[in-house]
């Protein structure tokens, strides 16, 4: 079986390659077909967009294609960046742009009021048109300055109380293990070794 998938973001490729690994699929991305037109990701919610997004590939390429989203959930800023995470601090902002401008917003907010979740929808689409989704979320804090050089996004700033650590500060391992795409995965690891490998 091969699996399309939807993102050109390499950090997120290694994360859910890393947890679909010993499966017998052969695993793609959209990088490997140059011709893919980009995905607008202009939906609302983070499933409009993990469905937009596998939609658009499994069209294109006739193959089964995953697409996701994440959204960081701020308490004291009532839900946001939520679906605009990726795009906080503007269309092309990179990693560092969204963190500083969250820890912009955070001024002056208390350590009680610091709690976040980090959520990810999982979706696949094949091509005979059945889609299935997942979700995955992992609770948290902000915290006034980054931790850890490690892993990608809002990881230096998301510290996880249960493990003592920011995302940035933990394996690749550990994170999957708790984090809400490795949550997502695992739920979606399952569903396709049940619906695909083991028939």
């Amino acid at each position: 079986m091969k699996l399309v998938l939807a993102t050109a973001n390499e950090d997120k490729v290694r994360e859910i390659r890393h947890a679909l690994e010993g499966l017998a699929i052969e695993i793609v991305t959209r990088n490997d077909f140059p011709d893919l037109p980009p995905v607008v990701e202009d939906g609302a919610t983070l499933a409009e967009n993990a469905l937009k997004k596998a939609r658009a590939v499994c069209r294109a390429t006739g193959l089964p294609a995953i697409g996701d989203d994440t959204g960081l959930e701020v308490e004291a800023l009532d839900g946001e960046p939520g679906v605009h995470s990726n795009r906080f601090a503007g269309p092309r902002a990179t990693y560092a742009e969204n963190v500083r401008l969250l820890l912009r917003r955070m001024e002056g907010v208390s350590a009680g009021r610091r709690g976040a979740r980090f959520r990810c929808v999982v979706a696949l689409v094949e091509p005979a048109g059945v889609e299935s989704m997942v979700e995955g979320t992992c609770e948290g804090e902000v915290l006034t300055a980054t931790r850890g050089e490690g892993r990608f996004g809002y990881d230096p700033v998301f510290y996880v109380p249960s493990r003592g650590r920011t995302f940035a500060e933990m394996s690749m391992e550990e994170k999957n293990e708790i984090s809400h795409r490795g949550r997502a995965m695992a739920r979606m690891r399952r569903f396709i070794a049940e619906r695909f490998l083991l028939g």
